[in-house]
């Protein structure tokens, strides 16, 4: 595709962004909401789990819906959508009248999937690979800067400045996306084949599966860390609530030097290479920690070096990753970004819930590199069923 038919990189950089500060900006605000709201802190938080749920469901369905009807117009209605739901929980007087907008929120993961789409539509996979990685940046970037931003609101302005600032983006986006985003959605399928039944096609290919059970798995290591670091650094090595910020912050340090890597590098290897090198940093790091562990050396410097190599391995293989799984069906790229999204999301939110289940209270540091470990090395499994099936796929071309 000709480079004046693509969107600015900076354009899907910035929906990317939004779309995870529309997760985390306003968490500093939760315990202010709830008493302004006359709520209880679990029904307020809400806001946080039930938005993931929404998530998940709408990448599943405008991922779909774009192959249909093309990019451009699905961003925009979401985009729409998310700033008026903003100024509806701007304006909210009760905590429910403030979850239901908050869950129509939700539409803005529409920024995130569908830049994924976007860059496979217009780059050959392997360079897909390393423009997703620069877009990983911001992943890494916005989760950092986001919180802060929100609490300095909060102290300043209130709660509802952070909503009013999610207007303001939602309404800078829908014009710089009026202007600069062209349609890039392939024009028909191949063989005469309807989208429904290219979709089928793609839910029925295990190689699609392999390369998204390796995202999901991988991102999987990573929520494991969010559930038990916290518990590990106050419980077992004494760390101050001030500290544990920068501590809990390596693991994403990692993920945007891994980010980095994939993006100067991935057009260069297979895709198969990235996520195999991104599963044996991590997986190594993660055995090095739990074996010098195991011989009696416990502290917050080895358990959160070991786990920096998850952040960085997943840094590496996920672009890939997810390149990959829009490779498989190129003219149902949007598809496929939803489908892989969603998995993620609910896969995380499994990881989660068994994490707190197992994690003990007491010295939880040693099997929370454990279940990070069980959780990547399935992701190292996904990429060795990529491999084999790429190969038996290249057999047949052959014959």
């Amino acid at each position: 595709m000709k480079a004046e038919t693509r969107p600015a990189l900076l354009t899907l950089i910035l929906l990317t962004a939004v779309s995870v500060l529309s997760l985390n900006m306003f968490l500093p605000s939760l315990a202010n909401i709830a008493v302004d709201l006359q709520a209880d802190y679990a029904t307020v938080s809400l806001a946080v789990a039930g938005y993931l749920a929404v998530t998940a469901i709408i990448q599943m369905i405008v991922g779909p819906l774009s192959d249909r009807i093309g990019r451009r117009p699905v961003i925009l209605a979401a985009l729409i959508v998310f700033t008026m739901a903003s100024i509806g929980c701007a304006f909210a007087t009760d905590v429910w009248t403030f979850l239901a907008f908050r869950m129509l929120q939700g539409g803005m993961i529409t920024g995130y999937v569908l830049s994924l789409a976007i860059v496979r539509d217009t780059n050959a996979e392997q360079q897909a690979a390393a423009v997703i990685g620069y877009i990983s940046m911001a992943m890494a970037i916005a989760p950092m800067i986001g919180p802060m931003l929100g609490g300095v609101l909060d102290t300043v302005f209130g709660w509802r400045a952070n909503f009013y600032l999610y207007a303001a983006l939602g309404a800078i986006l829908f014009a710089v996306c009026k202007l600069d985003l062209v349609e890039t959605k392939p024009v028909a399928l191949k063989s005469g084949r309807s989208r429904a039944e290219g979709t089928l096609d793609l839910i029925r290919d295990p190689l699609f599966w392999s390369y998204s059970f390796c995202s999901a798995f991988s991102v999987g290591a990573f929520y494991i860390f969010l559930t038990g670091a916290p518990l590990a650094a106050q419980s077992q090595f004494g760390v101050t609530t001030a500290r544990l910020g920068v501590l809990i912050g390596t693991i994403t340090v990692g993920f945007l030097l891994g980010s980095f890597i994939a993006g100067r590098l991935a057009s260069r290897y297979q895709p198969t290479g990235m996520m195999m090198a991104g599963r044996l940093i991590a997986c190594a790091g993660l055995v090095a920690g739990i074996l010098v562990m195991l011989l009696g050396f416990v502290s917050p410097l080895l358990f959160f070096g070991s786990t920096l190599f998850v952040g960085l391995g997943n840094g590496i293989t996920t672009p890939s990753s997810n390149a990959a799984a829009m490779s498989v069906r190129p003219a149902l790229a949007g598809s496929a970004a939803g489908l892989n999204g969603a998995l993620t999301v609910t896969g995380g939110a499994v990881l989660t819930t068994l994490t707190s289940i197992f994690l003990p209270s007491e010295g939880p540091a040693l099997m929370l590199l454990i279940l990070m470990l069980v959780s990547s090395a399935m992701g190292l499994l996904a990429v060795v069923l990529a491999i084999s099936l790429r190969g038996k796929a290249a057999k047949l071309d052959l014959r």
